[in-house]
Order: structure tokens, then sequence, then C-alpha cells
């Protein structure tokens, strides 16, 4: 057992001696209301960061996360602004999250294009489409019941963080015990073998990109009910975030490998750095100067054991 989460536990040590490292240089950090705030803050990311664990498991990637997240967070504010329900609003963010995935999806299962290449150029693609569509301007005028679905602060952080809970237990359980995330696995590790198997790999990849739009898209959405105002360039840098705490969590950035508690655990080592830093009186600039290291610390640790892995079947 602890081989098998043998990543998942060396980046739990690692969060666990960042927390100890700033409980001794910052005991004030462990407010209540702070560590709140850092995993409100870091909700949307995790969400997102679930459907690119999936992408990973099938040896692809999404770089194109940040754009599509800013568009699913206008058309909410739109659609919100045009009269609908927040809760509409939301669907159709998501929606339009797994619209934008299913055009991924198709261009590298359908088509074979490699998905960096696809996903760079839906990327810029979406993100200059959006900037010229909107002029850069943020989406203003919002029914005053659009910030936190009417519910209020307390109350809609709440229930924000039970949605996140939710989605992270339910996609954990379904990539353990159902057969399509059993797929995942199968299909990143090897494709042939898969096919064999009777599992059509292309559509594996194409539902995989589907699933990582709508989750963009309800991130997105429920990121933007946070406001009273929706930015038009949300989601900037997003795409760095999510990838980098799946490949942190022990996810093989080949494919084949990885799980959501993994997931989970990079996107609180990475989310608690900013902060951390901030109440120990350090630069932010360094935070992204840590992540870089912890970052390559993790793929070099993944190439040395399989480097060992295959020296040891030899």
């Amino acid at each position: 057992m602890i081989s098998r989460y043998g990543r998942e536990l060396s980046t739990a040590f690692a969060l666990a001696g960042l927390l100890i490292a700033v409980a001794i240089a910052a005991p004030s950090f462990f407010q209540a209301r702070n560590l709140e705030q850092t995993l409100v803050n870091n909700a949307a990311v995790l969400i997102v960061a679930i459907g690119m664990t999936m992408v990973i498991l099938v040896g692809q990637i999404d770089i194109s996360v940040g754009s599509q997240f800013a568009i699913a967070a206008v058309a909410t504010g739109l659609i919100a602004r045009a009269g609908a329900p927040t809760f509409v609003a939301v669907m159709c963010g998501a929606v339009a999250g797994g619209v934008m995935g299913l055009c991924n999806g198709l261009l590298v299962a359908r088509f074979g294009i490699p998905s960096i290449v696809v996903t760079l150029a839906t990327m810029v693609a979406l993100r200059d489409g959006l900037r010229w569509t909107t002029q850069g301007r943020w989406v203003q005028d919002l029914p005053p019941n659009f910030q936190w679905g009417g519910l209020g602060q307390a109350s809609g952080e709440i229930l924000l963080l039970t949605i996140t809970g939710i989605l992270a237990l339910t996609f954990a359980w379904a990539l353990a015990n159902l057969r399509a995330g059993r797929a995942l696995y199968a299909t990143g590790s090897d494709k042939e073998a898969a096919r064999l198997a009777g599992i059509a790999p292309s559509r594996v990849i194409c539902w995989a990109f589907v699933l990582t739009g709508v989750l963009t898209g309800l991130a997105a959405a429920l990121n933007a009910i946070r406001f009273r105002e929706v930015q038009s360039s949300a989601g900037v840098g997003l795409e760095l975030k999510t990838i980098a705490a799946v490949v942190v969590g022990g996810a093989a950035i080949t494919g084949g490998r990885g799980t959501l508690l993994g997931t989970l655990i990079g996107v609180l080592l990475l989310g608690f750095i900013g902060p951390a830093l901030t109440y120990a009186g350090v630069s932010a600039y360094w935070e992204k100067a840590i992540q870089g290291f912890i970052i390559l610390a993790a793929v070099a640790a993944d190439a040395v054991r399989k480097a060992r892995a295959s020296g040891s079947t030899r």
C-alpha cells in the first residue's frame, strides 16, 4: 500500500513540511478564516484539476483550460444578466465548457492531431476571440442575487466547498470502481492492449476532454458567482496550476498512473505556497520559483522511478 501511494505520500509530507514551517515562522496564518479563504480560492482549481487528471491519465494534455474557463465565466455572467436564474446560468457555463472540450476531443481522438498542438491552438484562438468580442470589458450590471446565488457569502462559500468535495469524491470513486475509470488507466498505459481488451481508446480520449471541459465550465461558473462582476481575463495561468498539481500529485505525464487523492494534495500544496509566503514576509516573486522547483522535483522523481523500474526488469 505504501509503495502504491508513494508519490502521494511524498507530496503529503511536503505539504505537511510547508505547513509546519509556516506555523513556526508565522503562527497567525492558521486562523480559521485564512484557511477557509485558501480553500475557497483553490476550489475552482481543484475542479479543473479533476478533469486534467483524466486527460493526463489517457496520456494527453489540455493547455486550453484557462481560455475555456474565461469563456464559460463570461457566458455565465451574460446569461445571468439576461435574466436567467443563477442555477441556469451556472449550468449553461458547464455546457459551454463541454462544447469546447468536445471540439478538443474530436480533433485529438478522431483526427489524430497531438493534443499539445490542438489545445495550444484553441488556447490562443479562444482567448483572443474572447478578447476581441468583449474588448477586454468585464460583465457588469449583474442581478443582485447573482453573487453567491443570493445565499450570502458565508453560506455560498460552504456550498462551493461542498460541491467541490462531492465532485472530488464522486470522480475518485468512479476512477477506482467503474469500468469507465479503468478504461482511462488502460488507455493511458497501452492503447493497443486496451483495444484488444475491448476498449475504444479514441472514444475514451474524446470523453476525457469533454468531461474536462464540463468541469472547467462548471468551475468557471461557480467561481464567477463569488463576485459582483465577471472578469473577461479570468483563468490566466490556470492550465499551468492544474497540470502542475496533477503531476506533483503523482500522475505520470505520459499517462496510465495517477489518483485524485494525489491531485487534491498537489492542489493544496501549490495553493498554500502563495498565502504562506505572504504571512512569512517573503516576497511573492518567490512563489513561481518555488512552484517550479517542486514541479521539477516531481518530474525528476518520476524519471528516477521509471529508470529503477526498467533496470529491475532487465
